[in-house]
């Protein structure tokens, strides 16, 4: 069933007004060649207990979720605040998984939380989407942790195929 909304002119300004505050440049500098920064504010947080996993978004994002109950799957990207120290953003080659059997690897070809900019992803099964709050099936990240983002899972744009991975993912798979 496609939903069509009908938006007037103050309503559209307010929701332009919400999405410019979520992501603003820190400096004016609009040369290609400036080194920019940018300030990236948490819309909702993780909450996890005994019996439910819940993204809740902060009230002023609640519109943001408009449909987002009619797909079985989201991204949701979170900060890994736990480990946000100026050590572990400077770390740039990690044994992946911890593991020393696994060969020093650049942290951008695995899925450490030690990484310059603290950004993780999950793909979550989405259960239910009630007023500001996504129940999912579970995430991989703590009770309390910031939520930066939510993107609706795509199969025909979220999937490659002919992949290709290294040795030790294959070998780690089979232990």
């Amino acid at each position: 069933m496609a939903v069509k909304l009908l938006l007037s002119p103050m309503i559209l300004v307010v929701l332009l007004d919400v999405v410019s505050n979520m992501m603003t440049p820190t400096t004016q500098n609009t040369s290609p060649q400036a080194p920019r920064s940018f300030t990236i504010r948490p819309i909702g947080k993780v909450h996890k207990s005994e019996s439910a996993t819940t993204i809740e978004i902060d009230g002023k994002y609640e519109h943001a979720l408009w449909g987002l109950d009619e797909f079985s799957h989201v991204w949701v990207f979170w900060w890994f605040d736990r480990n946000d120290t100026p050590s572990k953003r400077r770390t740039l080659v990690v044994h992946p998984r911890g593991d020393a059997r696994n060969p020093l690897t650049g942290v951008f070809a695995t899925r450490s939380p030690a990484r310059p900019n603290l950004i993780a992803l999950t793909l979550c099964e989405v259960l239910a989407v009630e007023q500001n709050k996504i129940r999912v099936a579970d995430i991989d990240a703590f009770d309390g942790t910031p939520v930066i983002d939510v993107k609706p899972y795509l199969p025909q744009c979220d999937r490659a195929e002919n992949v290709r991975l290294p040795s030790w993912i294959r070998r780690s798979v089979r232990d």
